[in-house]
Formats: C-alpha cells, sequence, structure tokens
C-alpha cells in the first residue's frame, strides 16, 4: 500500500514538473521579433522567416516607415507574413508625427491582399488602403469613407 501511494506520489510530482516547464518554441523562431517605436508608440512585432515568403510577394515583406499622408500625421506598415495565396498578416500604425502635433495614434492589426501588384487592406471606419512597390520603397494611397484620398512614401526600413 505505501509504495503505491510512493508511486502515485512521484508519478505526480513528475507531471507537475513536466507541466510546469515552458512549453517549446516554434520550430523556427521568427528574424523580426521584438518591438519598435513607430508614431511615438511601442509596437510588439514578429516577422516570418524571409525564406518562408513566396518569391512572388517578397517585395511587400518587412517594415515600412517614415511616412506622412498630411502635416503632422505619422504612419508606419509592418507585413510580417505572407502566405501563398497573398494573404499578409500586417500591422498598421499611426499617430502624430511629433510629440508637440496632437491627435489620435492606434495600431491597427489584422489582414491585407496583395492581388494586381498591390496590398489592399480596409480598417474598421471603412478608410481604404493601396500600397505599391516604387522603386524600393511603397507608395501608399489611403481613401476615406468620405472620398478624400491621400498620398504618402513608405520607406524600408527592414
Amino acid at each position: 500500500m505505501i509504495a503505491r501511494v510512493l508511486a502515485l506520489c512521484s508519478i505526480m510530482l513528475f507531471a507537475a514538473s513536466a507541466a510546469a516547464q515552458p512549453p517549446p518554441g516554434p520550430p523556427s523562431a521568427p528574424e523580426g521579433a521584438g518591438a519598435r517605436v513607430f508614431c511615438g508608440q511601442s509596437v510588439a512585432l514578429a516577422l516570418a522567416p524571409r525564406s518562408r515568403i513566396p518569391a512572388r510577394y517578397r517585395r511587400f515583406f518587412g517594415i515600412w516607415s517614415d511616412a506622412a499622408w498630411g502635416p503632422g500625421a505619422c504612419a508606419a506598415l509592418v507585413v510580417e507574413s505572407i502566405d501563398r495565396a497573398g494573404t499578409a498578416r500586417i500591422l498598421y500604425v499611426y499617430g502624430p508625427l511629433s510629440s508637440d502635433t496632437p491627435g489620435p495614434g492606434g495600431v491597427l492589426r489584422g489582414t491585407g491582399i496583395i492581388r494586381g501588384g498591390a496590398l489592399r487592406f480596409q480598417n474598421s471606419d471603412g478608410t481604404q488602403f493601396v500600397f505599391r512597390p516604387q522603386g524600393v520603397d511603397l507608395a501608399g494611397a489611403m481613401t476615406t469613407p468620405r472620398g478624400e484620398r491621400f498620398a504618402a512614401t513608405f520607406k524600408k526600413s527592414f
């Protein structure tokens, strides 16, 4: 009887110690995991390994920043991954250009789609975004639900 209790306790202790171990990491850690500051906001991001991005979409992959839709408006785009169908996992960051400029800021985490040589997505208020390669940069176009149009150049930063 005592042997059974000791055996059961040993099993429970072993199970508890195994459960307390941290889970194993992903088979290959993302190349660009960490946090960066865009538009005055610290943003957590995790870029997939470049080798996992289909070659035809690699032009859109990475971190694009230093953009302004207008005076005082900052923007950045992070394309964390892209699958074979052209669906991109993105972070879109916006805010005031400087701490002296009042205005809202935020981070949109979502998906976009690459079709016809352009990455497209829209935010929750219906504002539409289109990004096209332009030399080493991305040319961005934004159209608000009221039909206002803005253009900005997003510089490759990773």
